[in-house]
């Protein structure tokens, strides 16, 4: 008779509670979402690790290294402000056009980035991840950790920025850190949605480019808010001012420029602002956890 079976009929257990007693459980089990949560925190410093890592092999081939996380979006805004502020004339609708241009392109930029790397965050690591157990998810989160990195630099920037253009310092300056700390959630929530359904649909990474720039035209990062107003009206308009992107975009304007045209009150700019954040975060972390089983394989 088999050691299974004896067992069995000595302790008067079926095997499902035998294995529940003895802490087993079923292999390629997924994991509740608490447990899950916890296994990434175990795992805070390979995701750390990872995200220097990846760092290092962007930048470490060329010769001023780090410094182009700063260089990279003074010159996004600075073809940007000749073309739309000098060409076009954008600038004759907001007072210091410079400053209001560079925080809608460092905002904007931080989302574009991370979405562009998250969706290559388990294509991209399929060796790895065939050869290696480990939560999944600390892939995209890396992702996101190394953009957040580079996003605290950028803010660092932008503020020198606002000061050169004139702006004075004051108390609302403060307002940058909740502001950047949603909008971290937010992408974080982003990178995770963008890993799992890269890793289904590959052809997305060919529409990201196009899917990028709409989102761009559509949250004022080129242009005063205010010409939103002038040509849409109604449902449109509503849609365009519940733009996330939008919103992160105008309360980074708002901590950090007096005198700035708004879309809409910074009461409703921060709750719309919370509403996102919670929304994609957490639907971002559930979304990618129901597919952790199937990473990897095919």
């Amino acid at each position: 008779m088999p050691e299974t079976a004896v067992a069995d009929a000595d302790t008067g257990l079926s095997l499902k509670e035998l294995a529940r007693r003895h802490g087993l459980s079923a292999s390629g089990r997924l994991p509740s979402l608490p447990e899950y949560a916890r296994h990434l925190w175990a795992y805070r410093h390979f995701i750390q690790a990872h995200a220097s890592a990846k760092t290092s092999s962007a930048l470490g081939n060329t010769k001023l290294g780090m410094i182009w996380q700063v260089l990279t979006p003074i010159i996004n805004a600075a073809v940007y402000y000749v073309i739309f502020g000098i060409i076009l004339g954008g600038r004759n609708g907001v007072d210091n056009f410079i400053a209001y241009l560079c925080a809608g392109v460092f905002v904007f930029g931080f989302t574009q980035s991370v979405v562009q790397s998250g969706q290559n965050a388990i294509t991209g690591n399929l060796g790895l991840i065939r050869a290696l157990h480990f939560p999944r998810a600390s892939l995209p989160l890396s992702v996101a950790l190394v953009e957040i990195r580079n996003y605290v630099v950028a803010l660092m920037v932008l503020m020198g920025i606002m000061l050169i253009t004139g702006e004075p310092i004051t108390a609302q300056w403060l307002l940058v850190i909740p502001v950047a700390l949603l909008q971290a959630v937010f992408n974080t929530g982003l990178a995770l949605f963008m890993a799992r359904f890269g890793s289904k649909v590959r052809d997305i990474k060919q529409l990201i480019p196009f899917i990028m720039r709409f989102w761009l035209y559509g949250s004022a990062v080129l242009y005063p808010v205010t010409l939103f107003e002038q040509h849409l009206q109604g449902w449109a308009l509503a849609l365009v001012e519940a733009n996330p992107l939008l919103i992160f975009i105008e309360l980074m304007r708002h901590s950090l420029m007096e005198d700035v045209p708004l879309a809409g009150q910074p009461t409703l700019l921060w709750i719309q602002a919370v509403v996102w954040t919670v929304l994609v975060g957490l639907g971002g972390f559930v979304y990618f956890w129901r597919g952790e089983k199937g990473y990897g394989r095919g």
